[in-house]
């Protein structure tokens, strides 16, 4: 079975350029604290670097 990862938006989408908002929709977060569990890829890996300071990575 393929590995998951769960993230988590942990600050607001408010004042956030329109790239990062596609990098948040492409993970499913649309509100504040909302987890989202996916499979973890080197795609998905990306995406979460590109947003660091918006998302964490929930064990």
């Amino acid at each position: 079975m393929a590995e998951q990862i769960t993230v988590m938006l942990v600050r607001s989408r408010a004042g956030c350029t329109p790239a990062q908002r596609k990098c948040l929709d492409a993970l499913g977060l649309r509100r504040r604290e909302v987890r989202r569990t996916i499979t973890d890829s080197p795609a998905v890996r990306g995406i979460i670097n590109k947003v660091p300071h918006l998302v964490a990575i929930v064990k």
